[in-house]
C-alpha cells in the first residue's frame, strides 16, 4: 500500500542536507535519540516527506528545520539549502 507521496529515510535526508558530515553520523544521532519528526522520536529508517519538522542535535547544537525538498544522494551546499 503506498501514498504516492515520496519519502525519504531520515538519515538520508539530514546527510544531503548537509546536517552530518557522512551518513553513518546521521544514522547514530538518529538511532541515539537525537532526531526528532513532527514531535515524535525517530529512527534513522524513519521515512520523512515534504513538510514534515525534523528537530535535530548536530555538533553545532539543535537545528529544527522543515523539510521542503527531498534526495537521496548530497549534492552541492547551493541545493542542500534547498532541502
Amino acid at each position: 500500500m503506498t501514498t504516492g507521496e515520496p519519502k525519504v529515510r531520515l538519515d538520508k535526508w539530514l546527510w544531503a542536507a548537509r546536517c552530518f558530515k557522512t551518513r553513518s553520523m546521521a544514522s547514530k544521532a538518529c538511532d541515539g535519540g537525537h532526531a526528532q519528526v513532527n514531535g515524535e522520536v525517530a529512527k534513522s529508517s524513519r521515512k520523512v516527506g515534504v513538510g514534515d519538522l525534523v528537530d535535530v542535535r548536530t555538533a553545532g547544537g539543535r537545528r529544527v528545520l522543515e523539510v521542503r525538498g527531498l534526495a537521496e544522494k548530497r549534492g552541492p551546499a547551493k541545493v542542500a539549502v534547498t532541502l
